[in-house]
């Protein structure tokens, strides 16, 4: 996952290929052709939504572009983040990217099947 901090990126789309979704927004409603990136809003840290958006987006609908964690992202979402199958966080100012770094190594692999693998680890050695 690339990790971005919020005092250095734009959450502004730099391509025409970018759609800024609203996390009240179903995804199964949208045509996805030709985006390169969908970026979903984190409105507060409480707020997970966007969660199931992202999961959405891999897992039903097959997008394969990337998907960005923009709003109150929290060093404490990215595993999950990772695992719901977002390939970039925008970090909240007041978070660390260090601490973020060391967030992203502290889980090895998961017994659950998720976004990116879908299988349970069970399975998946058999």
């Amino acid at each position: 996952m690339k990790l971005l901090h919020a005092d250095t990126a734009t959450t502004e789309p730099q391509e025409l290929q970018t759609l800024v979704l609203a996390n009240d927004t179903d995804p199964r409603t949208l045509s996805l052709e030709g985006l390169a990136r969908i970026d979903l809003h984190f409105p507060s840290f409480t707020d997970g939504r966007a969660h199931s958006q992202a999961h959405l987006l891999r897992r039903r609908l097959g997008y394969q572009g990337e998907i960005r964690a923009t709003g109150d992202v929290l060093v404490d979402q990215l595993p999950l983040l990772v695992r719901n199958g977002f390939d970039v966080a925008v970090l909240r100012a007041d978070q660390d990217l260090a601490v973020a770094e060391r967030q992203l190594t502290r889980f090895k692999s998961h017994y659950q099947g998720d976004a990116v693998l879908p299988r349970p680890r069970f399975v998946q050695a058999a």
